[in-house]
């Protein structure tokens, strides 16, 4: 369980909000039960690595008020507008026996044992916190589930999760899915054997030669009849020989 020392403060204005923040500090209250609203600051340095935890807001903390421990439960943490940092938080007491309403997260394991997910199945995740009322003392760090021989098409639902006797979904009346495996939207083509790779290419460069050998003597006739071409009608006759005169006599 975390811990976070905590002093008393008893500001009553907004001048001294503001300093308690200037001071590296964050201001909260503890309500609840019958005893009074208690204001209290805590350390904002401290609180924000709590609050970097996924199951932040359903973990029981224990709060050391001047050297006396209250369990606690963060209910809502308000944020500054432009820098994103804690400038309050509110803390419910943890009674024994008082029944409350939290979410808590969903944890799945065992992600490389699945076929499902090593065939390329997708994991589709409908509910990532489960709204559970229960006492609490007994608030469930997270819901767990195991996705060791898990295959595609499978889902996982409300009742596949055992859930102490006094924690209970708020929905009820319906066994909710929490998610599904699903099956690959592209499947993948199978690869090509490496002979069947070495034969395609060596086809492959063969029809080159073929292609190259054919597109050479295909060029070899346009030059020839570029050169007929050339010859004016009759050039194909030969030209007369002239008869030597004939002597005088």
């Amino acid at each position: 369980m975390n811990s976070l020392e905590a002093n008393i403060r008893n500001n009553s204005t907004k001048g001294q909000l503001n300093a308690i923040r200037a001071d590296g500090n964050v201001p909260a209250i503890i309500y609840g039960g019958k005893d009074e609203n208690q204001k209290v600051s805590i350390s904002k340095k401290l609180l924000k690595v709590l609050i970097e935890k996924e199951n932040f807001l359903s973990s029981i903390i224990t709060l050391n008020i001047n050297g006396k421990p209250q369990n606690v439960l963060p209910r809502e943490v308000k944020y500054h507008i432009l820098n994103d940092e804690p400038t309050h938080v509110d803390f419910l007491r943890v009674l024994p026996g008082v029944k409350i309403k939290i979410e808590v997260p969903v944890n799945f394991i065992n992600h490389e044992k699945s076929p499902g997910l090593k065939r390329g199945g997708v994991l589709n995740i409908v509910r990532r916190k489960v709204e559970l009322k229960c006492p609490s003392e007994k608030i469930p760090e997270n819901l767990t589930i195991n996705l060791d021989g898990v295959d595609i098409g499978e889902s996982f639902k409300i009742s596949a999760i055992k859930l102490d006797a006094e924690v209970t979904p708020t929905i009820q009346g319906r066994d909710f899915v929490i998610a599904t495996l699903a099956a690959p939207t592209v499947m993948k083509e199978p690869e090509k054997p490496a002979e069947a790779e070495g034969a395609e290419g060596a086809e492959g460069a063969e029809g080159a030669e073929v292609a190259e050998g054919a597109a050479a003597a295909d060029g070899d006739k346009p030059v020839a009849d570029a050169a007929k071409g050339d010859k004016k009608e009759g050039d194909d006759k030969k030209p007369q020989e002239k008869k030597p005169a004939e002597a005088k006599k």
